[in-house]
């Protein structure tokens, strides 16, 4: 059976892939209430009460991975949606099914770099253009993208997560990512050279 000890080291060989994906899939909401370390604590509390699934031949990381990500529900939940349950109940469209999603994740990156309060109403502005040129993309495309490029998952990985073949996990990046670069110079106000380059 597997040990509190297996889980440990599990999640020690993994620790910096994990904190990149919360990083990266944390919402904007959720920033601030709790850090990294509150989210992989308790993912790892989670993870040993779970450790009767702890995969014994396939990948820790993915199986870590879907903690993490369920750990992240839960907080949003707990801290956002708590506070906003009237709201939600008046839109078709709550925050945890909506806002939460791949491409709020991948803009956030995009503009991770504006942090002023100088930069704010851009970073709104661009913020949503962004949102609509990835939406166009379409679901699948955009979460390869993530997955590879800001989660840097190998198409392995990807394509356990997603339930498709390896080529064709490694078609949709390169297809998602060059339909990226064409759709960003079209947003008004946008220049690549504003992001990071390991963004691009």
């Amino acid at each position: 059976m597997t040990s509190e000890t297996d889980v440990a080291e599990a999640l020690l060989e993994h620790r910096q892939r994990l904190w990149r994906l919360v990083h990266f899939r944390m919402h904007p909401a959720l920033r601030g209430r709790v850090d990294a370390e509150d989210i992989l604590q308790d993912a790892y509390l989670d993870a040993v009460a779970r450790r009767a699934q702890f995969p014994r031949d396939g990948s820790h990381y993915l199986w870590l991975r879907l903690i993490v990500l369920q750990t992240l529900v839960d907080h949003f939940r707990r801290h956002v949606l708590a506070e906003k349950r009237s709201v939600t109940r008046e839109t078709k469209n709550p925050p945890h099914s909506a806002e939460n999603s791949t491409s709020l994740s991948i803009v956030g990156q995009l503009l991770g770099h504006l942090t002023s309060p100088s930069q704010a109403i851009l970073r709104e502005e661009l913020g949503h253009s962004l949102r609509e040129a990835i939406d166009q993309m379409g679901e699948l495309d955009a979460e390869v993208l993530a997955l590879r490029h800001f989660e840097e998952l190998s198409n392995q990985e990807i394509a356990s997560i997603l339930g498709i073949t390896e080529k064709a996990a490694s078609i949709r990046y390169v297809r998602a990512l060059q339909r990226l670069k064409d759709l960003l110079p079209k947003i008004p106000g946008f220049s690549p050279d504003d992001f990071p380059r390991s963004s691009l």
